[in-house]
């Protein structure tokens, strides 16, 4: 069953400045773009969304489940996917692919390697995470954001930064018709997404 996302009085505030105060939102099945200006809190609402970063007041609840409450079981249902190299420098990028797949554990590895494929990352499988390019990192993190099986995705300029074969790869997924039956999905973009979005939300 699809779990919806709900927001209720969100606050939260950065070196004295609010940036959400009592703010809520129902974010439906399918694909939300979330809008706004350069320091208007997009990044920073994916990141509270995602557990990255906590509220300092407020609920979110994904279904049943609530983010501050039982954060293990919600980050469950959730991927955030930033962009950010992660901060693993030791690993392999195969490792790095291995420890998502112990994190979902429903996660196919099937679906893993075909959207490697898809991205052309099998030949940077041996190579240490920290000499992937930056287009090689976002692909990367693109890459495992398709592949599992989470409730809701959260993809911060998701069309950055990639080749036109790989943002023709991923619009096509993200459309999916069983995608959006089954995944909220929650993005931001400074340009005109072209896929089917359900809402626009202005921050």
């Amino acid at each position: 069953m699809a779990l919806a996302l709900q927001i209720d009085a969100l606050d939260f505030s950065y070196a004295g400045r609010a940036i959400f105060t009592e703010w809520g939102h129902r974010f439906q099945l399918g694909i939300t773009w979330l809008r706004g200006s350069n320091g208007s809190g997009k990044t920073t609402l994916l990141k509270i969304i995602g557990g990255a970063m906590a509220a300092h007041a407020g609920e979110i609840k994904l279904g049943d489940l609530e983010c501050a409450a039982q954060p293990l079981d919600y980050r469950r249902k959730v991927f955030l996917c930033a962009g950010e190299a992660p901060a693993l420098p030791w690993l392999k990028t195969r490792e790095l692919f291995d420890l998502y797949l112990s994190l979902y554990p429903v996660a196919q590895l099937d679906n893993f390697h075909r959207h490697l494929a898809a991205f052309g990352l099998h030949s940077v499988l041996d190579q240490p995470v920290s000499t992937l390019s930056l287009g090689q990192h976002k692909k990367m993190q693109l890459a495992i954001a398709l592949a599992l099986p989470v409730s809701l995705l959260l993809l911060d300029e998701p069309f950055n930064g990639v080749d036109q074969a790989s943002l023709a790869y991923l619009q096509t997924q993200l459309a999916l018709t069983q995608r959006l039956a089954q995944q909220t999905i929650i993005l931001t973009s400074h340009v005109q997404p072209e896929i089917a979005i359900v809402e626009q939300v202005f921050l």
